[in-house]
């Protein structure tokens, strides 16, 4: 007969198939927030919404040991049309689990499960974060708000890693992921007849200068050894092969380890942006919209979460080749921005069907994490592990 653990594996594991191929988009996790609702009901571990879709469950709530920990799963999906072959491939055309946050909830749904079988031998209390909309939609700022952090004294969480071989770690004692930052430049000329430039003032050519203006503000104005990316993803210039448009629009992004390089590179895009469209004859307005900031741990928890790893896995657990910090964002930072925890990186990669990236058409999450992470998380809160 299979044990408590092993029933709990396995299901989390059936679960995070079918949250794969049933995927919603940030602030629409209307089922997913049903789901998760309705095995913590199974499980009879009590639980209330927050953010509205977000969702806190408790074990042991009234723990005198300290510390109250806090354990966070995100739960969207990314407005990507999946290119898997897997039985469990999107129902949702034009929408997809691109980066495993299907697999982030079922881990936690895993670790609910074990830890509600152990809950009388749960030193403190634990509380479990089922996040909506940490793909730009700042809902860990929302859980936030509505009261997610009340009474905890911890924070812990991880991400999926398929730049890393599977079952390494990265945990730093400071940045691990970096800030963000998207921009808008519409340049606006006037349009005409393609055979009379003269006669016309062309945002296309302007864009084109702006964008390669602004590829050498890191490698001119930032030091090599500096972390930051300036990104122009964009252009949107529709017109017709002998017509030039009135207006072009640039759209890109930025990654910025800290406030003060988040500053010299926003005021950098707005002049090198306004100077070089003068120069063109086009006019020029600049939006920058920040988005994250810096998802920076706090040493004593990382060096507890990196323990905790090692207790399982050994040195040999620890990934030293990869760089941080990562250049991605993550809405974690939130909760680090307010009470001490910790954010690691953990490898995927054991072979082809788990190497594609997060954010691709081919990506899958590696289901041979949920065992290795429920036990991370069941160390943390300092639960007994399986015999």
């Amino acid at each position: 007969m299979a044990t408590i653990w092993q029933q709990a594996i396995s299901h989390a594991q059936q679960l995070r198939r079918h949250l794969h191929s049933q995927p919603e988009l940030g602030w629409q996790e209307v089922q997913t927030a049903e789901l998760i609702r309705k095995q913590l009901d199974l499980l009879g571990i009590p639980w209330e919404s927050c953010a509205e879709l977000g969702t806190l469950a408790r074990l042991n709530p009234h723990g005198d040991s300290k510390p109250h920990i806090a354990l966070r799963a995100d739960m969207d999906a990314l407005p990507i049309t999946e290119k898997t072959q897997h039985s469990w491939v999107s129902q949702n055309t034009g929408c997809m689990h691109a980066c495993g946050h299907d697999g982030h909830t079922a881990t936690l749904l895993a670790t609910a499960a074990w830890l509600k079988s152990v809950e009388d031998k749960l030193p403190g209390s634990v509380t479990l974060l089922f996040q909506p909309a940490e793909e730009g939609g700042h809902g860990a700022k929302k859980m936030i708000d509505d009261g997610a952090l009340q009474g905890i004294d911890e924070i812990y969480g991880w991400h999926n890693w398929p730049a890393m071989s599977f079952g390494k770690l990265i945990c730093p004692d400071d940045i691990v992921m970096c800030g963000n930052g998207t921009f808008s430049i519409t340049l606006t000329g006037k349009g005409g007849h393609a055979s009379q430039p003269e006669l016309c003032r062309d945002p296309v050519l302007a864009a084109s200068a702006v964008t390669m203006a602004l590829q050498q503000i890191i490698s001119r104005h930032l030091s090599p050894q500096q972390a930051a990316v300036v990104n122009v993803s964009s252009i949107e210039a529709p017109s017709a092969a002998t017509v030039i448009p009135d207006k072009a629009v640039l759209g890109g992004s930025i990654r910025v380890p800290d406030q003060k390089t988040r500053d010299l590179i926003n005021r950098l895009i707005t002049e090198i942006s306004q100077q070089t469209a003068a120069s063109y004859g086009v006019d020029c307005e600049v939006n920058i919209y920040p988005r994250y900031e810096a998802t920076i741990n706090h040493a004593h928890q990382a060096s507890n979460l990196r323990a905790q790893w090692q207790a399982d896995h050994g040195l040999a657990g620890m990934d030293t080749d990869s760089l941080v910090p990562i250049m991605a964002s993550e809405d974690f930072s939130y909760y680090l921005n307010k009470i001490p925890g910790a954010f690691a990186l953990i490898g995927a990669d054991d072979g082809p069907d788990h190497q594609s990236v997060c954010h691709s058409p081919l990506y899958d999450f590696n289901d041979q994490l949920i065992p290795l992470v429920t036990r991370l998380y069941t160390r943390l809160v300092g639960a007994p592990l399986p015999e």
